[in-house]
């Protein structure tokens, strides 16, 4: 009778064990998904001009909503996992005599996954003399 006792604790605890792993691996898998949709969109930001991204409101989508579904992003699955992104294009909090040549750029992205909220955010400031004039 303790032999069973013994054994069935061991298998709750193996089948509590394994569910905490898979569930974590799946954590880690959306919160991976979540970079990478942030980092696209932060250089699809990089490659505009300055006049794209400060002077024309809207060129740039202020929300956005992106899929798990990597393999077929815009006809993904019903039960697909979806992200929802928001982009805010600000002054920059600065008050040095350059502050009109930047701008703020926040982008935040907020998912549901198992009842529980979360969300990523990247941010990062834009020069109107930065790195490159050039566009492609």
């Amino acid at each position: 009778m303790m032999g069973v006792g013994v054994l069935g604790v061991m298998m709750v605890s193996l089948y509590g064990g394994l569910y905490f792993g898979f569930a974590q691996v799946k954590i880690s898998r959306e919160e991976e998904r979540a970079t990478q949709i942030v980092q696209e969109k932060m250089e699809v930001l990089r490659l505009l001009n300055w006049n794209q991204v400060a002077n024309l409101p809207g060129y740039v989508p202020a929300n956005f909503t992106a899929s798990y579904a990597v393999g077929n992003p815009t006809n993904a699955p019903a039960s697909a996992l979806i992200y929802s992104g928001t982009v805010l294009i600000t002054n920059a909090p600065i008050s040095e005599t350059y502050s009109n040549d930047l701008r703020l750029v926040q982008i935040q992205l907020t998912w549901q996954s198992s009842g529980v909220n979360h969300s990523r955010r990247m941010s990062t400031f834009v020069a109107h003399y930065g790195l490159q004039n050039y566009v492609y």
